[in-house]
Order: structure tokens, then C-alpha cells, then sequence
């Protein structure tokens, strides 16, 4: 059983190590560096011409070590893993074509807003409707259409308003992500500790799961999931491959991940979410970047109702830098803040189980 999670983590970090300094070659030749905003902080001016687009590293590592550690292990691959890593590379193409429109089309402000939304709608759409199919011998389907937080409970939304849901969150899981990615290493590091959550997460279901009950401790508490180990194998590679990209993106940044990153990322969260039914687990899990979102609502309903600002920037990692805060600072500190989110939303989620005895 963990012999699929740590090749796939282990696979997935090789592969980013030795695969992202090429990477970094190929874009510094072609002359794909980053744009900076003028108004940000002065320090990240040094930062223009820094290579982007490296979000094409870990998506390939990853998806290249779940399907090795299947190959190595024997173990076919399950239509819920699939769908999680589809979802990342559909969003994550999305945001290649913004990121290649900015960089190479010399277009600042990439794809114009329709046309990045309508490519995150169908990515979105497409991963939904799927995701209520391929039902397993127990009639569990990857997705399900009942709301979740550790595990399914009360309403189901039917699959209208489930495909509605869906898309809810991988928009708002995409850009918490993206507006997370302003600092060397701050996003990166956050989704490194969510996915951890989510290897674990995967492992606990997999031993508590109702095909299992009869030998189970804790019958009354089992887990309604369609395919909880090969969502920890996914888990592990996104994880793995973060950590060996890490390496490269920590500051000074050598790379950066760019929309290319950002978007895969949090689709990969939103997909995780869905599949292991924890939907609004992972506003905890996750806390990092809901807080990051939320600075920017909040800043911008501020100025538009009174005029007035809360923070001297957002999102808020820039409020920090111009307080004085050093990146290195900034950084640290928030992943020690999106590390709290998980520990708690993990004592959750365990005791979610617990309460069931």
C-alpha cells in the first residue's frame, strides 16, 4: 500500500531537482522572464527578466510519477487520480496561455478576462460532470453530490448545483493559489503542507474505508470514498514535486511558477477536496490562502464603498513587505501560519472520526 505513495513522492521530487534547472536554462535562452508591477514594493524590481512558467515542471513531474509508481508497483491507475491530475493540467494549460501571452506576445495583462474564464469554466465543467461518473462496485463515484467537510453529510445538491459547487471551487482555490505566488517560495511551501494533509488524509480513508467495515474497529465511522489510496499516491507526487521545485523557487528565486503553477495547483486542491469528500475542510486546510484571498476582497470593497484602504497593499504578503517585513520574514512566517491551518484542520478531520465512536 505505501509503496505507491513513496515512489510516486520520491519520483516526483527527483524529477523536479534535476528537471527544473533545465527548465530554467530553456526559458533564460528563449528570454521568458517575468513582468513586474511598478507600483509593488522595490525590492521585486530586481526580480524582472526571472524566468516563469515553471508550474510546467511540477505538473509534468507529477503527473510522470503517478504513472511510474503505477508501472513500478503493478497497481492500475483509478478514475478518481486521473480526474484530479486532468484538472490540474487543464487549468494549468490555461494559465500557460496566459503566461505565454504576457511573456512572449509582450501582452501584460495575458489572455483578456473572458477568455481565461471561459478556459477555467470548461476545465471546471469538464472535470464535475465526469466526476459523478464511473461508479465503482459500491456506487461510489469520485465525486458525490451531497455537500462534504469531513465527510459527506446532510443535503445533496442533485448535479446541477454540484457542478455550480464545483466550479466554485476551483475558481476560488485557482486564485487563492495565484494570489498567494508574490513572494520566492511562499505558495509553493504553503501547497507543499496542504498536499502532506492530503497524502495523510488519503492513507486514514483508505484503512477506515466502508469496503473494509466488517473488519473495521469503527464501523459507524467509515469513509464513503471511491479511491482514497490513489488519492494519497496523487497527493504524495504534487507534494514531492513541490518540495524538488521549492529547491529553485525559494529566495532568491531562480523561477517562478507563473498563472502556469498557480492555477494547476489550486486546481489539484479543489480536486483533492472533492474526491476525498472534504470540501470545506479545506477552507482550513488551505487557510493560507483563503486569508490571502480575502485581503484583496477586503481591500477593494474597502476602497470602492469608502475610498479608504486596510492595508497599505494587497494581498496582504505585500501589506507586510511594506510594513518593513523582509521577504525572507514575510515568507516564513505565513507557511508557520498555513502550517497552524493544517494541524488544526487535521485534528478536525480526526476528530470528525473520533465522535463517530
Amino acid at each position: 500500500m505505501m509503496k505507491q505513495i513513496l515512489f510516486a513522492g520520491v519520483i516526483g521530487l527527483f524529477f523536479t531537482l534535476i528537471g527544473t534547472p533545465l527548465l530554467i536554462k530553456l526559458l533564460a535562452r528563449k528570454g521568458y522572464g517575468q513582468y513586474i508591477r511598478d507600483d509593488g514594493p522595490r525590492e521585486h524590481h530586481s526580480k524582472r527578466g526571472t524566468p516563469t512558467m515553471g508550474g510546467i515542471a511540477f505538473i509534468l513531474a507529477t503527473i510522470a510519477a503517478y504513472f511510474l509508481s503505477k508501472v513500478i508497483t503493478g497497481k492500475p491507475p483509478t478514475f478518481s487520480g486521473v480526474l484530479v491530475l486532468g484538472l490540474m493540467a487543464g487549468m494549468g494549460l490555461v494559465g500557460f496561455l496566459d503566461d505565454y501571452i504576457k511573456i512572449v506576445k509582450r501582452r501584460s495583462l495575458g489572455l483578456r478576462a473572458k477568455a481565461k474564464m471561459a478556459g477555467q469554466l470548461i476545465v471546471g465543467i469538464a472535470f464535475a460532470v465526469l466526476a459523478l461518473q464511473f461508479a465503482d462496485a459500491r456506487g461510489n463515484t469520485p465525486a458525490s453530490t451531497k455537500l462534504s467537510f469531513v465527510q459527506d453529510f446532510g443535503w445533496t445538491i442533485g448535479p446541477v448545483l454540484f457542478v455550480v459547487w464545483a466550479i466554485f471551487m476551483i475558481l476560488a482555490m485557482s486564485n487563492g493559489v495565484n494570489l498567494t505566488d508574490g513572494l520566492d517560495g511562499l505558495a509553493t511551501g504553503a501547497s507543499v503542507l496542504v498536499f502532506g494533509a492530503y497524502t495523510f488524509i488519503g492513507v486514514w480513508q483508505f484503512q477506515e474505508s466502508c469496503a473494509n467495515a466488517q473488519t473495521l474497529t469503527n464501523p459507524a465511522a467509515c469513509y464513503e470514498v471511491r479511491d482514497p489510496l490513489d488519492l494519497a499516491v496523487v497527493s504524495s507526487a504534487l507534494m514531492g514535486a513541490c518540495l524538488g521545485f521549492l529547491w529553485w523557487n525559494t529566495s532568491p528565486a531562480k523561477i517562478f511558477m507563473g498563472d502556469t503553477g498557480s492555477l494547476a495547483l489550486g486546481g489539484a486542491l479543489a480536486g483533492l477536496a472533492i474526491c476525498s469528500r472534504t470540501e470545506l475542510l479545506l477552507a482550513l486546510l488551505g487557510g493560507l490562502f483563503v486569508l490571502i484571498t480575502m485581503s484583496v476582497v477586503i481591500q477593494v470593497g474597502s476602497f470602492r464603498l469608502t475610498g479608504k484602504r486596510v492595508f497599505r497593499m494587497a494581498p496582504l504578503q505585500h501589506h507586510f513587505e511594506l510594513k518593513g517585513w523582509s521577504e525572507v520574514l514575510v515568507v516564513v512566517r505565513f507557511w508557520i501560519i498555513q502550517g497552524i491551518c493544517v494541524i488544526v484542520g487535521l485534528g478536525i478531520f480526526y476528530a470528525g472520526w473520533a465522535a463517530e465512536k
